[in-house]
């Protein structure tokens, strides 16, 4: 029986062409058709151990897609935790948290900062030396009004009538109004609905006089001011005065101690008297006085005349103070002389003054003393209870 033997072909053989040349497979620059991608595959297969034997290709079909599949896994992994952001550092305790953000993403929270920042604030525009203009933020100053107020007839009336004008104040404002051994439900109610922001202090002294009366009303004010360190500029503004809204504004241009002449009526209400400094520009250079009694004064200057940087309270090393004792006014010196006092331990002479405003060329309060001390109480009517009451006015 005939036997046939089969050559087996070689796996690369030479082929002729039309050009008379032989080729083994396309070259593209002179290099090999093969890809550079196979050419890593394979460098990669030899160094994981994997063989190119035909022989061992037979036994298991599988196993190169399988080693193939475990490079690019190996590959994709690494990568995947390759960081391509911005790790932020912290600090403390979220040192094992981090946050990968997008520089877009920091610009956008420096403007909204920068956002935050113009609330409340006050730009001017700065001119550098290549010509731009740049924008600063100065945040405005917290006004510390304090109003030291009491049972009586008029104090409605009174209240509303200071809370209307705070109302219109560009803020910050805060209103501390402080009472006398309780705070009543009367007061709490009319503050609550002026829409200013408020805190409502009550003085536990005993009172000996009615003339100590604001004196330790105004010191507890002056202790709560230092105790929470409350940055801005304190004015003693009673209840029963009238004010202007151009002496709010001008309230913010005070650095240290600031003081402005008031309008009053003399006791008797037939002349105004003008009490208050003498101002060149906005340096104090005298002061106005008209009663012989108050010539003994150091400074002439109304309880609602001057205000000054609350920071003398609770920072005496930044103004260079010498005393070493909380600043507070006096219940030990006569009637009228609490004023001069209590600016005493403020400032040492006019030199550290300011005149608000400048050449102190307007009036911007006036203390008129109208209170209705002969009011009567209606009948049956609780001093307790005193700010729901309607007085007739003829």
């Amino acid at each position: 029986m005939a036997s046939i033997r089969r050559t087996l072909s070689p796996m690369y053989h030479d082929r002729s062409h039309e050009n008379g040349g032989s080729h083994k497979g396309f070259t593209i620059g002179g290099s090999s058709s093969k890809h550079n991608s196979s050419q890593f595959l394979s460098y990669l297969t030899k160094l994981l151990g994997v063989t190119s034997d035909p022989k061992s290709s037979r036994r298991g079909p599988w196993r190169r897609p399988f080693y193939q599949f475990l490079v690019f896994f190996l590959l994709g992994f690494v990568l995947g935790l390759t960081p391509f952001g911005k790790m932020e550092d912290v600090n403390g305790s979220d040192r094992f948290s981090f946050e990968i953000k997008q520089p877009y993403v920091e610009e956008r929270l420096e403007n909204r900062k920068r956002e935050e920042a113009a609330v409340d604030a006050v730009s001017f525009v700065a001119e550098t030396e290549n010509g731009k203009k740049e924008v600063n933020f100065v945040p405005k100053k917290l006004l510390i009004v304090v109003t030291p107020t009491y049972n009586r007839a008029m104090q409605a009336y009174y209240l509303n009538r200071v809370a209307q004008t705070l109302r219109l104040v560009e803020s910050p404002v805060l209103w501390i109004v402080v009472e006398g051994n309780v705070a009543s439900f009367e007061t709490s109610e009319i503050l609550r609905k002026t829409g200013v922001m408020y805190r409502h202090l009550v003085c536990k002294r005993n009172m000996t006089s009615i003339k100590d009366r604001g004196v330790h009303q105004r010191n507890t004010a002056l202790e709560h001011i230092e105790l929470h360190k409350l940055d801005g500029i304190v004015y003693f503004a009673d209840d029963d005065n009238i004010y202007s809204l151009e002496l709010f504004q001008s309230l913010r241009q005070i650095s240290r101690f600031g003081t402005w002449p008031v309008a009053m009526l003399a006791q008797s209400k037939n002349k105004a008297i003008l009490e208050g400094p003498v101002c060149n520009g906005s340096q104090v250079i005298g002061w106005h006085t008209n009663e012989k009694s108050k010539r003994l004064r150091r400074f002439h200057v109304d309880m609602s005349g001057f205000a000054f940087n609350s920071t003398i309270l609770w920072d005496p090393k930044r103004w260079r103070r010498p005393f070493s004792h909380p600043t507070r006014q006096l219940d030990t010196v006569k009637e009228g002389f609490q004023e001069t006092s209590f600016i005493e331990q403020v400032v040492a002479d006019e030199s550290e003054m300011e005149g608000v405003p400048p050449a102190c060329s307007s009036i911007l309060n006036w203390h008129l003393h109208l209170d209705a001390l002969d009011v009567p109480y209606p009948q049956g009517w609780a001093i307790q209870k005193n700010l729901q009451a309607l007085i007739t006015m003829k």
